[in-house]
């Protein structure tokens, strides 16, 4: 069944069923985010702290912003 064959049941079903559907389908969106991510694997976050040139660039785009509404 396709989404447009589908679309048209979920819209005459009570609000009560719609919230379980809903609940199923977020319920499967979360096991497909778990089988993302492995069990001891190590995953890179990037993070601002210690990221010395972005300070300094922002603070010329500040500065640059600054200069252009004092104009």
């Amino acid at each position: 069944m396709t989404v447009t064959e589908l679309l048209p049941t979920l819209k005459n079903l009570s609000r009560a069923d719609k919230l379980r559907i809903m609940q199923f389908l977020v319920l499967e969106l979360a096991k497909e985010e778990d089988a993302l991510l492995q069990p001891g694997a190590t995953y890179t976050v990037w993070s601002p702290y210690n990221s010395h040139e972005a300070a300094h660039k922002l603070a010329e785009l500040l500065k640059e912003d600054k200069g252009t509404n004092n104009a």
